[in-house]
């Protein structure tokens, strides 16, 4: 396990179903997600390659939803756009 030099103690995020080590972080669905994994220092987060819901301290560095990714950048265009694409 390589540990980043920044955070030696957290280690970095990796699938545990197919080995991806990237990942998002996901949407809270329930009010046991919402209110209940905070307390427990846990998040939601999906692999960007299987797809697989996992939870995971909020240390562990993941990227932030594909969603958000247009909010955050606002003169960045939607990462859908029209071109005609078959």
């Amino acid at each position: 396990m390589s540990d980043s030099p920044d955070r030696p103690l957290i280690p970095p995020y990796r699938c545990q179903d197919c080995g991806s080590e990237t990942g998002f972080r996901s949407r809270r669905r329930t009010l046991t997600e919402r209110f209940i994994l905070p307390l427990l220092f846990l998040q939601p987060v999906r692999c960007g390659e299987c797809f697989r819901r996992d939870y995971r301290l909020i240390f562990t560095p993941v990227r932030d939803r594909l969603s958000d990714t247009s909010r955050i950048f606002p003169g960045k265009p939607p990462a859908t756009s029209n071109r005609n694409v078959a």
